[in-house]
């Protein structure tokens, strides 16, 4: 079941209820796999010492605390399906959302260095409930790559962008140089990618994750079309961001 949102200027195609809408392709994120073994085996640990002889209240405590944090494993890193808005298939042109979230600044940008020009920085905030796994914007060749270490400023910070630890990428489309930058949270403490320099990608294929509350930036030309603002909801591969060819005349 499907919708147009038009809020997003008419443009902006989005499932409608995740629970109802999005097939669910693994129930784990591979990218997860790691933290999410170890917090399930800590969560039935838990919940096993509810058959110790303990008081009926503390039984009921370590069920309760068990189940919870099973449930929030099984949620946080939980890989559901994102279909593409149609407009963006075949069209290169399109910046589709990498990840689930709200949109918190549309920054422009006087210069930037990754571009080579004016710009504009669209930063998304991850809230620990939002799907966290991360996807290309758009298409094309990444031509750089690079890790930076830094702070654990809250990720809606502004300054996280420049200050907290992060990966950054740049990729040439066809339309164009855009980058894009995964960065850590006050929450977020790892950052999960294996895309590498050279690698030819597909808008909307996965190619990472960040853990537990992130941001992500993606810049773009300053002569694209942006189509999101500040407060805006956003679902990976269904928002489209921007439009590189500019706003039609």
């Amino acid at each position: 079941m499907r919708r147009e949102n038009a809020s997003f200027e008419g443009r902006i195609y989005e499932p409608l209820l995740e629970s109802t809408t999005i097939r669910m392709q693994r129930i784990l994120t591979p990218y997860g796999y790691d933290n999410a073994f170890l917090m399930l085996g800590v969560a039935l640990a838990i919940a096993s010492l509810g058959f110790a002889p303990f008081d009926p209240v503390w039984k009921i405590i370590h069920w309760v605390l068990g189940a919870g944090l099973f449930f929030f494993t099984m949620w946080f890193f939980r890989d559901a399906e994102r279909p593409m808005n149609p407009e963006a298939v075949g069209n290169d042109a399109m910046i589709v959302a990498p990840a689930d979230g709200q949109v918190v600044n549309v920054t422009p940008l006087d210069h930037s260095p990754e571009l080579g020009c004016a710009a504009v920085q669209i930063s998304i905030f991850l809230s620990p409930v939002n799907l966290h796994v991360n996807r290309y914007p758009a298409s094309g060749v990444i031509r750089n790559v690079t890790y930076f270490p830094g702070k654990y400023l809250m990720a809606f910070n502004p300054k996280s962008s420049q200050e907290n630890e992060r990966s950054q990428f740049v990729m040439e489309t066809e339309h164009g140089l855009i980058s894009y930058q995964q960065i850590t949270g006050f929450l977020a403490r790892r950052i999960v990618y294996d895309t590498k320099e050279g690698d030819v990608v597909r808008a909307g294929d996965r190619f990472g994750m960040m853990k537990f509350g992130s941001r992500m930036d993606v810049v773009v030309p300053a002569t694209a079309h942006v189509l999101v603002r500040p407060g805006q909801k956003v679902v990976s591969n269904a928002s489209i961001l921007a439009d590189m060819r500019g706003q039609a005349s």
